[in-house]
């Protein structure tokens, strides 16, 4: 009998470690379980223009710089550079650096990259941030020259572009539908394992990183493009990371879950805004564009949409930047002195001021913002009606052809911005991102002299002047920045939240 038992002890502990020798590595391994909202369509630097394709690229390949958790531009494949003229570029590559197939990255790779990016074989916008490049050539395998048409204060951030390996693209005929775009090889802190068609896709620790192997050995992604899904899996502790919206946070969220989870409250990327058309004459007085900005209380309105999650929005460039001033004017809520101005511009109630806003009825947060504003302004005698359209039609038949009297959108705050898409006289034009038609001469002149200088301590200098002369013509109303909620397993560490969010120092990361 004691021999039986003891037979089936060893049996069962043979079975045990069969099964363990046969289960995947992701559910061995050390795993960081997130959430993927999308189909990454091409894993590719280049082609990478969804959320999806871009955040799987961000492990896979690397730039020749990047942003540290301060947001100043660091070497990443590139262990240093300097400026030999305002024009000349020279990039020093970090040495025994290896592809995910063990392939030595070098110059070439550099050299080829740009030349793809620039070919007439591919097509991304991307292409765009290089067009003040005149050439790019190999020194030697370990040092690249970059030469510029003229001097451009981008010049070293564009090269935040993923590098992509030249042995193994250079004879691809058709690069948009090459099988790479769905195998890709980097030199980037993860490879990619597995991908399935709206499935999970599984990276993999790349034991050769240059910097140091990440401690967590698996990144799981598990397809989930229901955000209420995605709630509920955190809720369940099945995910390590994820965002919340603030009703979550305030309303569906227990102690057990705070327990497990590690709330990181951020400032978000990007704000929201009235822009005025102002081409039309009620909205080229600065008296009525400044009156609307004093009728619409900011704070309630981040307090009724966010649970007061978020902060007032003064200006178009991005808090804690480089660009952004130290002393702002911040305009008050003040429905009195509104009603003044208003009156000094010639509405009364008699003649009130009227107009429609315009916006897309998919985004909810928005449409509810148009309703606030709109009993806000009523406040003061302003008659506010809303249209609100499916995004596509919205786009087509009211922001592109500019057919709006006042439109309610958002943009992204970058670290280093380019205020000529927004706000130079030139993208006042179809196509152009523009559409507000704003024009000032100054402002001009002040992004013409910025985009010539490669000392960014200059560039800020001039943008930080431009913010306040932007602010002060109020070309739009700037809302408001909601914050970013993020819940992170308690067990992660360390967790350094900065201003470019908390995965910068991802590959330090440690989950027993």
């Amino acid at each position: 009998m004691a021999k039986a038992q003891k037979a089936s002890r060893s049996t069962g502990a043979m079975r045990t470690l069969l099964l363990t020798l046969l289960l995947p590595l992701h559910i061995l391994a050390s795993t960081l379980h997130l959430a993927l909202g999308a189909n990454p369509s091409r894993i590719n630097p280049l082609l990478a223009t969804d959320s999806a394709s871009g955040e799987i690229s961000g492990w896979i390949f690397n730039g020749l710089v990047k942003f540290d958790k301060n947001g100043q531009i660091v070497g990443d494949l590139a262990e240093s550079w300097r400026f030999e003229s305002p024009v000349k570029l020279i990039f020093d590559l970090r040495k025994r650096v290896k592809w995910h197939d063990g392939e030595p990255f070098g110059a070439d790779d550099v050299v080829f990259t740009f030349s793809l990016l620039k070919s007439s074989r591919i097509f991304t916008p991307y292409a765009s941030d290089f067009r003040y490049v005149k050439s790019v050539r190999a020194l030697d395998p370990s040092r690249v020259e970059v030469i510029y048409k003229e001097p451009y204060f981008k010049a070293l951030s564009i090269w935040m572009m993923g590098i992509l390996p030249r042995h193994l693209w250079k004879d691809v005929e058709d690069p948009m539908t090459s099988e790479l775009n769905r195998e890709p090889v980097g030199t980037g802190p993860y490879r990619l394992k597995s991908m399935q068609n709206s499935g999970d896709v599984i990276l993999e620790a790349n034991d050769d990183y240059f910097e140091h192997r990440p401690n967590i050995d698996v990144i799981h992604y598990h397809f989930m493009p229901d955000p209420t899904t995605q709630f509920l899996m955190l809720k369940a502790k099945k995910l390590d990371l994820g965002s919340l919206t603030p009703l979550q946070r305030e309303r569906q969220i227990d102690s057990s879950f705070l327990d497990y989870y590690r709330i990181v409250q951020m400032q978000g990327r990007g704000y929201t805004y009235l822009g005025f058309n102002l081409t039309l004459p009620k909205f080229r007085d600065l008296r009525v564009r400044k009156a609307l900005d004093m009728a619409i209380d900011k704070q309630e309105l981040i307090r009724i949409l966010f649970f007061s999650y978020g902060k007032v929005c003064y200006g178009p460039f991005m808090p804690g930047t480089f660009a952004y001033p130290k002393r702002v004017t911040k305009s008050g809520y003040d429905p009195q002195k509104a009603k003044e101005l208003l009156a000094q511009a010639g509405y009364s109630e008699a003649r009130p001021l009227e107009f429609t806003i315009s916006t897309n009825a998919n985004n909810t947060t928005r449409l509810y913002a148009a309703q606030i504003i709109q009993h806000q302004l009523a406040k003061i005698g302003v008659k506010v009606k809303i249209r609100a359209m499916e995004w596509q039609a919205f786009l087509n038949t009211v922001v592109t052809p500019r057919r709006f009297e006042v439109i309610l959108l958002g943009w992204s705050l970058g670290l280093i911005p380019d205020a000529y898409a927004l706000w130079h006289s030139d993208s006042d034009r179809l196509g152009g991102f523009n559409l507000v038609g704003y024009r000032n001469e100054k402002v001009d002149e002040m992004i013409e002299r910025a985009e010539k200088l490669t000392d960014m301590e200059k560039v800020g200098e001039i943008y930080r002047e431009m913010f306040n002369i932007i602010a002060a013509d109020i070309p739009y109303i700037f809302l408001y920045i909601p914050d970013s909620i993020t819940a992170i397993n308690r067990e992660i560490t360390p967790i350094v939240p900065s201003i470019i969010g908390i995965m910068h120092n991802q590959v330090d990361w440690k989950k027993p």
